[in-house]
């Protein structure tokens, strides 16, 4: 049998229980590993643990800790602070000292902060597999990223050791998992690389899982990335967060959920592009040839409000529960403004809706952009106070975009865009089956809702949405 115990000086109960760390130490050879004082506790044999290996590897998180190993360095317990009948079980000595029955122990120098970061990138570097880049030392961090092309035009947080460990202490999953292959350049991509571009995006750990089911998303055939990064289009990959964890880690999804200063959509968004930039290759001039691109190819990340909802989220009407946390990935342009403050009945609102949602891409475009209609708590109002469920919207605009031929070939209107003439008498529908989405967001004054038109080529001929739960474990 071996016992250790782990101890600082500076700690009260350390120096309180030194007469029983010299009696263990005499009686059953007990080894001491001092954190900030090799010479602690005087006239005893201490080893050495300024450098905090030892404590670091035997994950102490308080001390003292008195760790009891068998014959073969396996542990077999381990107790911290100073709890009298717990220290004579383990040593089977009566340690009938003056001291109090019991007395909480301090924190451990590995738990102080930024210490575990600093200790992870020191000693656990074997988990991290991605080469490292030496910055010398008269060149500027912030430019080094720039000059190295691993930024989207905006400046990015380097990606040190210690941020990349402290990054991965967001997932359980490990760091050289991959998760799939990134287009254009069909790069293996693991969790490592995803947490190394959270850095770059400014993402705190606990966004990790996020973005890691985001990237898993992009990466479905269903999604095809490739193809959103080499059309002339004008699309980018929108995330859409339900659920719990959306909630826990700040996300907005209320006042301005669309736009700038939450730090949580700003930068899970802005990590998978960065992801698909610096791993995949896809960088505007080369793959990435959009004639226009969007706002959002910086970022474009929101969660969906379903507190007090009286509609089904989006992710509960893809067949996950409300208690799952999922990650809904769209081809999406830019936001298009609905203003309506005057309708008060549910089919005048809808009939606001699906006009603007007829020039979707063009207004004699069919079967080819899919569409989210983000729905303001307000005009939400209009459908609770009538008791209509969302499905019931969906349909009423569904029925109110089925569109007669004739509106639509070309040279109708004095428009040469337009469908080939043998449509002239048929009746088409603007979007596929499932091609359209309803989801709950925004500010709760004002009687305004937006629209999200999505990738020309959407649905079986170019990119579906893909929704994921997120995996916490």
């Amino acid at each position: 049998m071996t016992l250790i115990a782990v101890v600082k000086e500076e700690c009260e109960t350390c120096r309180l229980i030194v007469p029983v760390l010299a009696h263990l130490q005499s009686a059953l050879g007990l080894e001491i590993h001092a954190q900030d004082n090799p010479d602690f506790p005087k006239s005893l044999q201490v080893t050495d643990d300024t450098e905090l290996k030892y404590s670091w590897q035997q994950r102490i998180e308080t001390v003292p800790t008195l760790i009891r190993l068998d014959d073969a360095g396996n542990e077999l317990e381990r107790t911290f602070g100073w709890d009298r009948a717990a220290w004579e079980s383990m040593t089977s000595e009566k340690l009938d000292f003056e001291l109090p029955a019991f007395r909480p122990g301090c924190g451990s120098m590995t738990q102080d902060p930024g210490m575990p970061e600093k200790l992870a990138a020191r000693y656990d570097m074997e988990k991290l597999q991605a080469r490292q880049l030496t910055i010398a030392s008269e060149e500027d961090e912030m430019e080094a990223c720039f000059d190295r092309g691993w930024s989207d035009g905006l400046p990015v947080v380097p990606p040190t050791p210690e941020r990349v460990m402290r990054m991965l202490t967001g997932t359980h999953r490990d760091p050289a998992e991959v998760i799939g292959v990134v287009p254009p350049d069909l790069i293996p991509c693991t969790i490592e690389k995803v947490a190394i571009n959270a850095v770059l995006a400014g993402c705190k750990p606990e966004y990790l899982p996020v973005v890691i089911t985001a990237v898993e998303a992009a990466l479905q055939d269903e999604f095809c990335m490739h193809g959103l990064l080499a059309t002339t289009y004008y699309s980018g990959p929108m995330v859409i967060v339900n659920g719990p964890l959306g909630r826990a880690i700040g996300m907005n999804s209320r006042g301005n959920a669309l736009g700038q200063g939450n730090r949580a959509n700003a930068t899970i968004g802005r990590a998978l592009q960065l992801v698909i930039r610096n791993v995949g290759g896809g960088k505007p001039g080369g793959v990435d040839r959009s004639v226009f691109g969007n706002p959002g190819k910086y970022t474009f990340c929101f969660a969906e409000d379903e507190t007090n909802s009286c509609w089904e989220s989006l992710a509960v009407e893809k067949g996950f529960t409300g208690e799952d946390s999922t990650v809904t990935l769209f081809a999406a342009d830019g936001l298009q403004g609905i203003v309506d403050q005057k309708s008060r009945e549910p089919d005048s609102l809808c009939r606001s809706f699906a006009a603007g949602l007829r020039v979707a891409g063009h207004p004699k475009m069919v079967l080819a952009s899919d569409a989210i209609l983000v729905v303001s708590p307000e005009h939400e109002r209009v459908f609770r106070l009538a008791g209509w469920s969302k499905q019931q919207v969906k349909d009423q605009i569904m029925e109110l975009l089925m569109i007669p031929g004739e509106e639509l070939v070309r040279g109708a209107g004095g428009i040469a865009e337009g469908l080939p003439e043998q449509f002239r008498d048929k009746t088409l529908p603007k979007f596929r089956e499932g091609g359209f989405n309803i989801v709950r967001a925004g500010g709760s004054a004002g009687m305004f809702s937006a629209i999200i038109a999505g990738w020309g080529a959407s649905g079986s001929t170019g990119s579906t949405p893909v929704t994921r739960r997120i995996a916490l474990t």
